[in-house]
This record gives C-alpha cells, sequence and structure tokens, in this order.
C-alpha cells in the first residue's frame, strides 16, 4: 500500500515557515480518522481545528432549519479545510458541517496554533487568503446554481461529478445523497430521475444509478436556464 503523504508534504506552505515554527506545527498536530458516513465538525459549536486531508474524501454542507442539506464542495487528499476551525474565523457568520463521504484520514492542527501561525508568518497567511476566495468562489457557484438553473440541469451535473469520482457509469449513490447536494427533496430527485430514465440516459436499480448516456446527460448539465 502507498504511504501516505506526510504533514511536510501536506502543508502548503511548510517550507516557508520558521523551524521553530514547522516545529510547533509537528508538535501540536494530531493523526486522526474519520469512518465513512461520520462528522467530524458540526457548524459554529464545534471548532475542531484546521483538517489537513491525507486520505478519503469530506464534504462541507450547510443544513436548513428543517434538516435540509445543501452540499458546498468536497475535500480530497492534500486539501485543508479552515471552516473546521470555525472559532478563528471571526468574518464567517454561516455553519458549515462537515462529512466523511469515505473512510478519511487527516491531520489536525489545533485552532490556536494555527491562528498564531497565520498571524506570525506573512506565507501562510496569504495562502489562507486564498483558499478563503476559491471557497467563497465554491459557495457562490452553488448559489447560482440553485437560484438560476432548473433541478434538471443541476441533476445532470451532479451525476456528472459522481461520474467522476467513481471513475465509471456504475454509480453507488442514493437518491439521498443526490437531494443532500442539490438542497431538495428525495421525491423530487426521484421523479426527476425517473424522467431521465425513460429517455434512456440512465437506469436505476436499488442504491445504484447507471449512466447511459453521457453525452445527452452531459448537454442537460450544461443547459442555460431559460
Amino acid at each position: 500500500m502507498k504511504a501516505l503523504p506526510t504533514l511536510e508534504e501536506l502543508f502548503p506552505h511548510f517550507a516557508k515557515l520558521t523551524p521553530e515554527q514547522q516545529a510547533a506545527v509537528c508538535d501540536a498536530a494530531e493523526e486522526r480518522h474519520f469512518p465513512k458516513g461520520s462528522k467530524p465538525h458540526r457548524g459554529e459549536s464545534d471548532c475542531s481545528g484546521v483538517f489537513l486531508v491525507r486520505r478519503g474524501r469530506l464534504r462541507a454542507f450547510i443544513l436548513s432549519e428543517t434538516g435540509r442539506e445543501v452540499t458546498l464542495y468536497r475535500l480530497y487528499p492534500w486539501d485543508m479545510c479552515l471552516f473546521s476551525a470555525y472559532c478563528v474565523m471571526n468574518s464567517i457568520r454561516f455553519d458549515i458541517h462537515v462529512e466523511a463521504e469515505a473512510d478519511t484520514d487527516v491531520f489536525v492542527v489545533p485552532a490556536d496554533v494555527f491562528d498564531r501561525l497565520q498571524k506570525a508568518s506573512l506565507p501562510l497567511s496569504h495562502y489562507v487568503n486564498k483558499l478563503m476566495a476559491e471557497r467563497f468562489s465554491d459557495v457562490v457557484w452553488v448559489m447560482e446554481q440553485i437560484l438560476f438553473k432548473s433541478l434538471d440541469s443541476r441533476l445532470a451535473a451532479a451525476l456528472q461529478e459522481h461520474r467522476e469520482l467513481a471513475g465509471s457509469d456504475v454509480l453507488d449513490v442514493t437518491h439521498d445523497v443526490l437531494a443532500r447536494d442539490l438542497g431538495t427533496a428525495r421525491e423530487v430527485v426521484t421523479r426527476t430521475l425517473k424522467y431521465r430514465a425513460a429517455e434512456g440516459m440512465v437506469s436505476l436499480s436499488r442504491g445504484k444509478i447507471t449512466v447511459l448516456d453521457g453525452e445527452k446527460l452531459g448537454k442537460l448539465a450544461e443547459r442555460p436556464e431559460k
């Protein structure tokens, strides 16, 4: 089995920190394992620390008062999750939750240690600002999809994303998972998928969706709202 990347390999600007700062990170970082389906971060009340993903996949989402979820973005190996250190992100005014979509290994850098480092290190501060801008762009893109694109197009795009994640046309994805990605009800997803199945784009079976016509699905995902 391929060795997991080390903290030095994962940390974006580790080499630009002073030896003392590097030592502080290594001393403070804790290796954690999150099983698939667990929720390592649960919004504002949770300040777990900064996650540096070594292996697996995390999903960041928001949760409505009625329990409906909307997926904002996903984190992969070598990604950094800043919002898990909510208590040092004073400008953030909404709760972001994190779920492990696969068995995931991370380094956790305590929030107070990371806060001191980014205040003391200009390269790290610049990287954090760049990463926050990218995440904000991700969130704005999701909001644009919800506001300006039809559910048909959004569902097609979600299926395309899961095809890329799986590397296959056979998707081990449930209607519930797609509903959480899109921020809609499972019944709506099921009804829409049945329409696409009748058109020959997909076939449906228990716990699986098979893409039959990726070209048509791609065109539907890119279709602008009228």
